[in-house]
């Protein structure tokens, strides 16, 4: 399906590996561009907000993009402290764009996930979340029908009218491999993007996230015999276990130990 008539843009980011944090190609955008390449070829844009970092590793993970088959990505620059949304929506609007992809969830920075949806408030565009695939284009009724991704591998067709915005879930087609040639020979195209100041995020303090810790199973023994064997008893699965009356149990283990001649 190839509708070059549509004029479409996939927002990209720099991704980060899970486990080594390294600087990578978003894996839910990486997807978002190929839907777009299958939807309208080398029409498709893509935008990049962001400073061009000098971090050759940031670099490589841009370029994984371009390898992808684009001749080259809009990078919208804007300082750090910026509101990314008012930037993009600020740019979006000064072009005619039927089609705007996005990934869920960035996979560094905030990533709260809100970005597709505070555009689409800025834009006055249609939303639509956690898509597949875009089945089809009805270009005379200015309609689309897209592919909706549900928990537990369900699928729900959905119409929405053109012009708006779609987040693209790991449930659609996984992205084509990065070459080296072609990510070598795009291009990235500078725009110098409007001045917007994120105030509030300017006041935030962040940290890594930590994992809660798993609440212990609590043994209630009435007897010094329960108390004892819950004790002593060997835990199964990893799992700890909390004895009530922590004094109470280690002065019923030794009354039973002088019953049984052992002290």
């Amino acid at each position: 399906m190839s509708n070059h008539n549509l004029s479409v843009i996939s927002l990209v980011s720099i991704g980060e590996h899970p486990t080594s944090r390294r600087p990578r190609r978003a894996e839910q955008d990486a997807r978002a561009i190929e839907l777009g390449l299958k939807l309208v070829g080398d029409n498709l844009q893509t935008l990049h907000a962001g400073e061009l970092s000098d971090d050759a590793s940031q670099q490589t993970a841009l370029r994984s993009y371009l390898g992808m088959g684009l001749a080259e990505i809009n990078l919208l620059e804007m300082p750090e402290n910026a509101d990314a949304v008012l930037v993009i929506a600020e740019y979006l609007k000064q072009q005619k764009i039927d089609i705007i992809l996005t990934g869920v969830c960035a996979e560094s920075g905030e990533s709260s996930g809100m970005l597709p949806y505070l555009l689409a408030e800025q834009l006055g565009m249609a939303m639509v979340t956690s898509i597949a695939e875009i089945l089809s284009i009805d270009e005379v009724n200015k309609q689309a029908e897209v592919l909706q991704a549900l928990p537990r591998g369900q699928r729900r067709k959905l119409k929405v009218d053109l012009p708006f915005i779609a987040s693209v879930d790991m449930a659609a087609a996984l992205p084509r491999q990065s070459a080296f040639g072609p990510a070598m020979r795009g291009q990235f195209e500078a725009t110098l993007g409007a001045n917007f100041t994120d105030e509030e995020s300017s006041t935030w303090q962040t940290a890594d996230a930590k994992k809660r810790p798993k609440r212990l199973k609590i043994i209630k023994a009435k007897t010094a015999a329960d108390r004892f064997k819950a004790a002593t008893a060997k835990a199964s699965g990893g799992g700890g276990k909390v004895v009530h009356g922590v004094e109470e149990s280690a002065q019923a283990i030794l009354d039973l130990l002088i019953e049984e001649g052992l002290v």
